[in-house]
């Protein structure tokens, strides 16, 4: 277990020599100095500053303020130690910065005493210091990740907003500058690769460098510069804190927004495929309309010419029986047959048209929906769905 450092009590008398560096050498590491500068001790830790002005008191105030003025006595307690006998302004010696007044006519008890506990007093100070530099650390910590937070659910909020790469990457850049950061960010979309900087333009080193270290994890580091990679986007910074900590930090948020970010390429990109679908969808529904319209005429066509064929080979027949030799029963029964032939034959014909009729108006209310500038509800959805 390693020990602490000695206490060190710095005694200034411009002799070199002081009777009272012997009261305190069982309590402390006493160094006695003629001059200021020599006071600082190299080794232990500086509890006590002590003025031997037992024959100059004069001077006293004069290097009590001198002492505070140097930032190694900054927090360190200054006893005046001086003469019974002589006259002191207390008053003028407080204000330059003295803790404690003590004169040699004290005895060797009372005197431990007094510097013990301004000696206590100093290192009470200095934890109450240190814990209150460590609590505004925290709190200054909270705030700073409160901020970061409510910066990144903006982000995720709005990202859902844009409606191209081009807006997205802006939201992003946006948002990055709260922290500060420098960066390259590359896109990687099923339509496109999207290589931008905050200015809006691409780089072609960083857009190479991106597309090298895509598929290199999560996180590649090479000084202060950082690619963090995520799906489909990437992004370069350029200036990452030297601080540890704030160094995880920024890892750990921006990385969060490089998710969300992934997300809404993967929703464009689905986007975008639902609206070739759409534009396919309506191509297919016109051609099939223009099909059908040609089939429709083929077909009526097609109907009468058979409706003659079968009228004329009716006539025929009549013309014919009358030059045969045939009873009147005969006669009427090939009469019959032919007619029974021209009623079947337009019955069927009838019937097709009533399916080809039912088949135009499915298409052309396939071909009205998908033409329509709106987007079909769910009812008009589900009815389309139900009439196939």
């Amino acid at each position: 277990m390693s020990q602490s450092p000695p206490k060190v009590a710095a005694i200034f008398n411009p002799k070199g020599s002081s009777l009272l560096a012997e009261s305190l050498g069982d309590q402390y590491t006493v160094l006695v100095s003629s001059s200021l500068e020599s006071m600082v001790p190299g080794d232990g830790e500086l509890v006590l500053a002590i003025i031997d002005m037992v024959d100059q008191v004069d001077d006293a105030q004069d290097v009590c303020k001198r002492l505070k003025a140097d930032d190694n006595f900054e927090d360190i307690p200054v006893i005046i130690y001086c003469s019974s006998s002589t006259p002191v302004d207390a008053m003028a010696l407080f204000d330059a910065g003295a803790d404690d007044i003590v004169d040699a006519g004290i005895n060797r008890q009372d005197l431990l005493a007094r510097l013990s506990k301004s000696v206590f007093h100093t290192i009470g100070n200095r934890q109450l210091k240190s814990r209150l530099k460590q609590a505004n650390e925290m709190a200054f910590s909270a705030m700073s990740d409160t901020s970061d937070l409510g910066v990144n659910i903006q982000f995720l909020v709005h990202c859902h907003e844009c409606n191209n790469l081009d807006e997205l990457a802006m939201l992003l850049f946006r948002t990055l500058s709260h922290y500060q950061l420098s960066c390259s960010l590359q896109l990687r979309s099923e339509f496109e690769v999207k290589n931008i900087e905050e200015n809006g333009l691409a780089k072609d080193l960083e857009s190479r460098l991106l597309w090298e270290l895509k598929d290199r994890g999560r996180y590649v580091d090479f000084g202060r510069r950082c690619v963090m990679n995520y799906g489909q986007v990437s992004l370069l910074v350029k200036n990452m804190p030297d601080d540890e900590k704030r160094f995880g930090t920024i890892k750990d948020n921006v990385f969060a927004l490089l998710q969300g970010a992934d997300a809404r390429v993967k929703s464009i990109d689905s986007s975008r495929m639902l609206e070739m679908e759409r534009d396919l969808m309506k191509g297919m529904s016109t051609k099939m309309q223009d099909v059908m319209e040609q089939v429709d005429e083929r077909y009526q066509e097609v109907m009468r010419r058979c409706a003659d064929l079968v009228e004329d080979m009716a006539v025929r027949v009549d013309e014919a029986i009358l030059f045969l030799d045939l009873t009147e029963d005969q006669e009427n029964t090939f009469s019959n047959i032919m007619q029974m032939g021209v009623t079947s034959i337009s019955e069927l014909f009838n019937e097709g048209v009533k399916i080809d009729e039912s088949f135009r108006k499915l298409i052309e209310y396939l071909n009205s929906t998908l033409n329509s500038s709106d987007h079909a509800s769910v009812e008009e959805m589900r009815a389309l769905l139900n009439k196939l």
